[in-house]
This record gives structure tokens, C-alpha cells and sequence, in this order.
């Protein structure tokens, strides 16, 4: 009796190289796509107002009256396959709005919104290593940076152009490569801040490279020449705004490149890993901090861990926001009063000098390990008046 394999589905992004015509295609493609989304979007808010729900299948119809008529004849030119999908999506944006799990859906802007169009297997065809979308007679020129999966094909596909006017395209796949890594009993406590971008339970710290930082100059030299541009001049101040997109994607590309290699390192070394719930929408709102605290990307590096994590069966802790992982002696057990952010290093009644990062990363590991070990889940009590608390955490599990 054989058993059917289920593997984790995993997208591939590729930068393409349209034609003119291509490019065209893709370009009507993307304005029908938001035309269709904002008309359902205005219908579906309508109907709120009235009491009444709309669902995916009304606004499906919707859609077919909407291609009969004179005004909006134009979207038969593309593909019904992204227009069908965009509505999808918007079922989903209802769906978890109503689960108060995200806020009302907005409408898309031609100029602020992303650009991308999603295909199902009905609106492409790949074959020989080659991708043909619906409405085009030639395959994309992608530039194939690391192979798809042996046998694999791709069930959804995405085109996309990001604001630097760069194409990408990315092909959903299950990945049989993605499966649980041998356990180990290693465990790590991460840090994050902003001196260094992390410092673990280990001793060991990652230097904040600073990408934004180290090409601040060239992107204020852009911003100066797209600020001199009139509004009225379109070619000329498309370009400087492309030349300005150019220098936030390389920042983020660089930055997303080294949040990969730290999170799959990380991941493939320790079998337990343990950070701080930090709120960081919050915390951007420091004007002194707001700009480092976003370069740093820590929702990114917390994502990342969460998702890599439940690939290859680790489990990741996150310890409450609340916990006082810095004032709290690792030592002893100590808990100190105010600890200002200009204090790197102090020392405990006990005698242990601490180093702020590396003890915080100390103390989030021992949390962690409370919680795997018998489940802890209270939290940091109040100081007693001789400064002396229990180790007591509040900690949220989060099962990969």
C-alpha cells in the first residue's frame, strides 16, 4: 500500500526580459486587473452600506455584465484568467476582515499599488523549461538564476514589475527538498538591535551592515534630482523616479539576501530557537530610532524564522514583549531598575559583568527553554522593593 507524499509548496522568483509586445500585454494586463479589483471592491462596499453581502460568485457574474458593455469592452483584450483571480483575492480580503484578522480592504492606486497579475494552470502553458502566458505566441526570456525541482510544475504563476520598472515572475512548486532536518538538542537565544543586527545566547554577534546607511548618500542624490523634476515633466521625472526605486531595491535586495542566509543558518544549526515579541510598528514611531529600527527589517527576520522553522521542523519561541530580558541578571536572577539604551554594559550585585545584548540573549534562551521544558506561562513579576524577581516570564509558543 503506497502513501501519498505531501510537499511544502514553495515559490521561485525569476527576473524576465519582456518584448515591447510583451510588455504592452502585461501592462494592459495589470490596469485591467486594478480596474476589475476597485469596480468589485466599490460594488462589494455598496452592498455593505445596504446591509448585504456580496460574495465571490456575484462579483464573478458582475464581471461577465461588465465585459458586455461599451465603457469596459477593453477587458476582453486580456486574459480572464489574472481578472477572475483579483477577485480571489478580494474574497480573501473580506474573508479576513470579517475574522478581524486585517483591516477593510483599499482600493489600488495606478501609481502607489503593485503592479502583478497571477495565472493558474489555464493561463500558461510551460513545457521544456519554457513559460508561455495566455495571450502571448512567444515564451518569457527568464533568466533561470537556480533550477525548479526535478519534475516539478508550476500551479500558479505570478508576473509582477516593481517600481525600478524591473519583471519578475514567480512559479509556485511543491519542493520535495523541503522536509524536517535531523533533530538536535541545540538551542539559541537571538537578540535583536541595532549595533549589532543580532547577538545570540552563544556569545556570538552579527554586525549590522547597514544597508540603507552605506547608500544614503546616492539615494539622496536621487531624491534631490526627482524633487528638481516639474510635475509636469512626465518622461524626464519617470526617469528620476526610477532611478530613485533603483536604489531602494538594491538596498532591499541586499537586506533580504542576508536576512535568508542568517534565518536558514540559523534554522539548520539549532533544533529550539527563541526571540522577543517586539512590536515593531510601535517602535518605528521613536523619529530618533524609526529609520535604523526599519533598515534593520526585524518583522522580516521574524517572519523568515517562522516559516523556515515549520519547513524543517524547529520550533521557535517567542518570549513576551513584557519580559525584562535586559534588567534581568542571568546570573543570579536579579532584576535591576531603569537601563537607559546608552547602557551597553553593567554590572550585578553579584558581581557578574554583563553585556546588555549577550545577557538579554541569555535570559530569552532560559525562557525558552522553561516553556519547552514544563510549559511556563506567567508573567515577569513586579520587583520587590530589595530590586530581587523571580525569573517568571509570560511566553507565547508558536508550534512550527
Amino acid at each position: 500500500m503506497s502513501v501519498a507524499t505531501s510537499y511544502v509548496k514553495r515559490a521561485f522568483k525569476y527576473r524576465f526580459y519582456p518584448t515591447d509586445a510583451q510588455a504592452a500585454e502585461l501592462s494592459r494586463t495589470f490596469g485591467c486587473v486594478r480596474k476589475v479589483y476597485n469596480l468589485a471592491l466599490a460594488a462589494r462596499t455598496q452592498a455593505w452600506t445596504r446591509q448585504e453581502r456580496v460574495n465571490y460568485n456575484q462579483t464573478s457574474a458582475m464581471l461577465t455584465a461588465w465585459k458586455k458593455t461599451e465603457e469596459l469592452a477593453f477587458l476582453n483584450d486580456v486574459s480572464s484568467v489574472p481578472l477572475q483571480q483579483c477577485l480571489r483575492h478580494l474574497q480573501l480580503a473580506f474573508t479576513n476582515f470579517f475574522g478581524k484578522r486585517a483591516r477593510y480592504p483599499r482600493f489600488k492606486s495606478r501609481k502607489k499599488s503593485r503592479k502583478s497579475a497571477e495565472y493558474t494552470t489555464s493561463g500558461f502553458r510551460f513545457r521544456e523549461g519554457k513559460l508561455t502566458l495566455a495571450k502571448m505566441r512567444e515564451p518569457l526570456d527568464i533568466r533561470w538564476s537556480r533550477p525548479l525541482p526535478e519534475g516539478a510544475s508550476p500551479s500558479t504563476v505570478t508576473v509582477s514589475q516593481d517600481a525600478a520598472g524591473r519583471w519578475f515572475v514567480s512559479l509556485l512548486c511543491e519542493d520535495p527538498a523541503i522536509k524536517p532536518l535531523p533533530a538536535t538538542d541545540t538551542a539559541v537565544g537571538i537578540d535583536v538591535g541595532l549595533d549589532h543586527l543580532l547577538t545570540l545566547s552563544t556569545g556570538e554577534k552579527i554586525a549590522n551592515p547597514g544597508h540603507e546607511r552605506r547608500d544614503r548618500a546616492r539615494l539622496a542624490l536621487a531624491q534631490r534630482r526627482l524633487a528638481k523634476k516639474a510635475r509636469g515633466d512626465g518622461a524626464n521625472r519617470a526617469k528620476a523616479r526610477r532611478k530613485v526605486a533603483g536604489v531602494h531595491a538594491r538596498i532591499a535586495d541586499r537586506r533580504r539576501d542576508l536576512l535568508h542566509k542568517l534565518t536558514s543558518k540559523l534554522v539548520r544549526e539549532n533544533q529550539t530557537l527563541v526571540i522577543e515579541d517586539l512590536t515593531v510598528r510601535n517602535m518605528v514611531k521613536n523619529r530618533s530610532l524609526a529609520r535604523a529600527i526599519s533598515d534593520a527589517a526585524w518583522a522580516e527576520f521574524r517572519s523568515m524564522l517562522e516559516y523556515k522553522a515549520a519547513w524543517y521542523g524547529r520550533e521557535l519561541v517567542v518570549v513576551d514583549r513584557f519580559f525584562p530580558s535586559s534588567k534581568l541578571c542571568s546570573s543570579c536572577g536579579t532584576l535591576v531598575g531603569k537601563m537607559p539604551l546608552h547602557v551597553r554594559t553593567w554590572t550585578c550585585d553579584c558581581g557578574t559583568t554583563h553585556d546588555r545584548d549577550v545577557n538579554a540573549a541569555k535570559n530569552l534562551l532560559a525562557a525558552g527553554r522553561a516553556v519547552t521544558a514544563c510549559g511556563a506561562g506567567v508573567r515577569p513579576q513586579r520587583s520587590s522593593p530589595g530590586g530581587q524577581s523571580a525569573m517568571k516570564q509570560e511566553v507565547t509558543r508558536r508550534e512550527p
